[in-house]
């Protein structure tokens, strides 16, 4: 094997937010969307270069930034995109925040689609919006998207926006291009401009296809702003680099203004060096890592089939973040989370973290060499039994 996935990397006493959140060294983490894997050695090489370099100062984006983000687009989506419409960013949810504050006023509201990432309603709350929730629809273990809840709430005046999580986190669902064509449609109508996060779209699985939401139509392309990074493709959060594009002017204009206006123009060498390394040269590793990632669904799935048949584990179509249906052990989520971690030791997420629509639900993050993946499915039957 080119790259051991399978190697254990000890991650305490790293200040590791995963492992060191917490003093008891016994907590086996498997919540926070972090592997534990390094990241490609490509990667390493440029950031080593650049260290011996040893002066770090302020560093403007090469041309070479943006000519990666394009050519990956390109190839990994299919989606044509333009130097002009990225602006590079420390963090995708700071660009949220700022495009939230720029395209509506306070009391507005936007569409979420629970269970959603959790920081989505922090994000709302902070910018003193009303985040109104649009629940997925939940049938034989499959998510969809409720479009008559959607129209109607689309349609209120004081709904400016619509944040989407494409690939869907927690629930793994890779939204089909007749899903998103109909989004594009309801948004149009009703002039609601689409946030698509896609920070996930390149942890894909066998027979998924990641549909950019700007590749929908040029109305989509125009009325949206596409949130990336290869912060989860590559494990870099900790660098903070990320980036939008947007062919609408005005939004990318205000956008950048808004981030300039908070200092937050500048990224840091070690970011700039990560991305190139990771787009030019990391996607042998990517293919290599998502095939060790669906090895690990199937672990997880067989194991709790035969071990815990009272689970449900909802199809994992992309992330590394499964979903687990535990509704009929007739416990909160809360419950069950906490039990884990006070008598096994095991830190897997709460459902209800996101949004009421995940409660009797579990993310376990399973992005672990096996090894490890097999310990916390071990502590979890014990928790369950």
């Amino acid at each position: 094997m080119k790259y051991n996935f399978d190697r254990i990397i000890n991650r305490k006493n790293t200040d590791s937010i995963k492992w060191d959140a917490l003093p008891n060294s016994d907590i086996l983490p498997m919540w926070v969307a972090d592997m534990d894997f390094k990241t490609a050695p490509e990667i390493i090489e440029a950031l080593q270069g650049r260290v011996e370099h040893g002066i770090y100062g302020y560093t403007q984006i090469p041309e070479q930034f943006y000519i990666s983000i394009l050519k990956w687009w390109k190839k990994r989506h299919d989606l044509l995109i333009e130097k002009e419409q990225i602006l590079p960013l420390t963090g995708v949810i700071p660009a949220i925040s700022a495009a939230i504050r720029l395209l509506t006023a306070k009391g507005d509201k936007i569409i979420i689609q629970p269970p959603v990432y959790n920081h989505f309603y922090s994000t709302i709350r902070n910018c003193e919006r009303e985040a109104i929730e649009n629940n997925l629809l939940y049938a034989d273990g499959i998510y969809t998207i409720d479009f008559e809840d959607l129209e109607r709430k689309a349609a209120d005046p004081k709904t400016k926006l619509l944040l989407i999580s494409n690939p869907h986190n927690p629930v793994g669902r890779v939204w089909a291009k007749e899903e998103l064509m109909h989004i594009a449609l309801i948004c149009e109508k009703h002039n609601v401009i689409v946030l698509s996060d896609e920070i996930h779209s390149d942890i894909v699985f066998t027979g998924q296809k990641h549909i950019p939401f700007a590749a929908i139509d040029a109305a989509a392309s125009l009325h949206s702003i596409t949130f990336g990074s290869a912060s989860k493709s590559f494990n870099l959060a900790g660098l903070q680099v990320g980036y939008l594009f947007t062919k609408n002017a005005e939004y990318f204009d205000g956008i950048k203004s808004l981030l300039n206006k908070q200092e937050m123009e500048l990224l840091s060498p070690f970011a700039i060096e990560a991305l190139i390394a990771a787009y030019d040269k990391g996607e042998e590793w990517l293919e290599a890592l998502n095939r060790y990632l669906y090895d690990n669904y199937n672990i997880l799935k067989q194991f709790i089939e035969l071990q815990l048949p009272a689970i449900q584990v909802v199809p994992l179509q992309a992330t590394y973040l499964v979903w687990l249906d535990c509704s009929s052990l007739q416990l909160s989520s809360d419950e069950i989370a906490k039990i884990a971690l006070e008598n096994q030791r095991l830190w897997i997420n709460s459902g209800s973290m996101y949004g009421n629509a995940g409660n009797g639900f579990l993310r376990i993050n399973i992005a672990c060499p096996k090894s490890m993946l097999l310990e916390g499915l071990e502590r979890l039957k014990k928790v369950l039994k």
